[in-house]
């Protein structure tokens, strides 16, 4: 498979097309590559107190990055609940009608922040398309005591669409977040079958207006391995690029339960590596891009660049 890899690699410098028919097909096992060598049990233990009553999205969406980022003493917070409102094919929080917010969560999540001493702090969630603002409120209402209870603390945030609902993106934009992040997940082509319920011109938008109030930096994020094709993927690049995106994750998609969509191949490192040559090519200030890489990973190492 390796070889194959290389070969494949060598084949397309810039934008040359790898049909997903001639692309490596998934191994029975995972690559040496995707191999994670897990912290020590003590790293989990110390964290589980000081998050308790928290949903982080390390656990909840079983990332492969927990340990490195719990030995490191970073969590990426899920705030309304541990249950998702949308069916997208690809994810591992389970799904079904979430209850209503807790009024204590954002209380709850700012001390977590203060204890764990956090220099930059990630706070996502799960989709609520059953609440009037998508639950836009309630991460004001988090931005708001991490600043209380942490000053120092830079913020991002990672929402959902919120149904093209501009009004909740206000809501959180007003807040102050130094990093606004709406993933596109993938490729135009595959979101009927990824993200059913999401629109791709939709979230462009979401990013682009985002970007136009001049006070966060924003980002976005694709997962490979889903069948996309290697131009699809470029052509992503290019129109996250031209919505005003300024930094970038790419990963590769792993199937996390049984009923999920199944891995179409597992991407070679090197290929995330002409991922992430691209993106600096197109002018993108920050990009992150491998098989384990997600959305939150290693993201205090850009948010002390300037905003551009």
């Amino acid at each position: 498979m390796h070889g194959r890899a290389c070969a494949m690699m060598s084949a397309f410098p810039s934008h040359e097309r790898v049909p997903v028919s001639e692309a490596v097909a998934v191994p029975p096992r995972r690559p040496e590559w995707l191999k994670v060598r897990l912290k020590s049990a003590d790293t989990i233990s110390r964290m589980k107190p000081v998050l308790e009553g928290l949903h982080t999205v390390c656990e909840s969406a079983r990332c492969p990055n927990i340990g490195e980022c719990w030995g490191r003493g970073t969590a990426t917070f899920m705030i309304l609940g541990d249950v998702c409102t949308r069916k997208c094919t690809f994810c591992a929080v389970p799904q079904g009608d979430a209850g209503p917010p807790d009024p204590f969560e954002p209380a709850r999540l700012g001390e977590a922040v203060r204890s764990l001493g956090l220099a930059h702090t990630v706070i996502t969630s799960v989709t609520r398309d059953d609440l009037a603002d998508q639950g836009a409120t309630q991460f004001r209402l988090c931005i708001e005591q991490v600043r209380a209870k942490k000053p120092d603390c830079t913020i991002e945030v990672l929402i959902p669409d919120f149904q093209g609902n501009w009004d909740a993106l206000n809501i959180v934009m007003q807040a102050g977040p130094e990093v606004l992040n709406h993933n596109i997940e993938t490729v135009p082509r595959l979101y009927k079958r990824v993200r059913p319920h999401a629109i791709y011109a939709q979230s462009l938008e979401l990013l682009e207006r985002a970007r136009a109030y001049g006070t966060a930096k924003t980002k976005s994020g694709l997962m490979v391995g889903l069948g996309e094709t290697f131009d699809e993927v470029v052509a992503t690049m290019d129109d996250l690029h031209a919505h005003g995106v300024q930094i970038l994750t790419i990963g590769q998609y792993l199937k996390p339960r049984d009923h999920r969509i199944e891995v179409d191949r597992y991407v070679h490192p090197d290929e995330f590596a002409e991922f992430k040559r691209l993106a600096y090519e197109k002018g993108f200030e920050h990009c992150e891009s491998g098989p384990l890489v997600r959305s939150s990973y290693h993201a205090e190492s850009h948010i002390d660049r300037p905003l551009l």
